[in-house]
């Protein structure tokens, strides 16, 4: 399994000013679903920032999203470890397959693969 990216997720209900105020450091939005929010760096596309209000289909938000070329395989080593699942392995309609998992400092890690 490999790690693609690691992208932190910063709760918020000021996207707007998110979005210019990390502009000012060469930040430009990537993707927008209304409830979230990816800033990336045009000279290095995987330093990423999200910012969101809520997560649409899941029951908390994350903290960081971890990118995986192979999330099944990072679920069954999750369950296997024991890790507590936050919210199960499911595909999403816009195009991720993802499941939650609480790291032992009680932050919620979202896993993810795009399909």
């Amino acid at each position: 399994m490999t790690v693609r990216r690691v992208v932190p997720t910063i709760r918020s209900q000021a996207a707007q000013e998110s979005r210019e105020f990390y502009g000012l450091l060469g930040f430009e939005e990537v993707m927008n679903h209304g409830w979230i929010m990816t800033l990336a760096s045009p000279s290095a596309p995987a330093a990423q920032i999200s910012v969101m209000t809520h997560d649409r289909t899941a029951p908390v938000t994350p903290d960081m999203s971890i990118e995986v070329d192979d999330v099944d395989a990072a679920y069954a080593v999750m369950r296997e470890s024991g890790a507590e699942i936050v919210h199960p392995l499911q595909d999403e309609e816009w195009g991720v397959r993802r499941f939650f998992v609480r790291d032992p400092n009680g932050r919620v890690v979202n896993v993810l693969g795009h399909r």
